[in-house]
């Protein structure tokens, strides 16, 4: 299976939708190679990275679903280079 390396930036200005958004972050955890989020107080936002090595239908749903909830922002940004698993 054709696998792609992709970085999922995220812009969470509400905490009411952290709590939906770490559990899709759970269902796709068996695809997620490392995350990391910084809270930024003066904006009142948290900004996460999210790098993922999966197919890209995968990539493209987590990401989607991520930017349906409430005042959440996302960008994916995909590897040239596609990963053979």
């Amino acid at each position: 299976m054709e696998t792609r390396l992709a970085l999922i930036g995220i812009i969470v200005e509400d905490k009411d939708s952290v709590e939906k958004m770490n559990a899709l972050l759970h269902e796709y955890g068996s695809y997620i190679v490392g995350r990391m989020g910084i809270p930024y107080p003066r904006r009142q936002v948290s900004v996460i990275s999210v790098i993922i090595d999966a197919p890209n239908d995968v990539i493209s749903t987590l990401s989607g679903k991520i930017g349906m909830l409430p005042h959440v922002s996302t960008k994916t940004i995909y590897s040239k280079v596609p990963t053979i698993c």
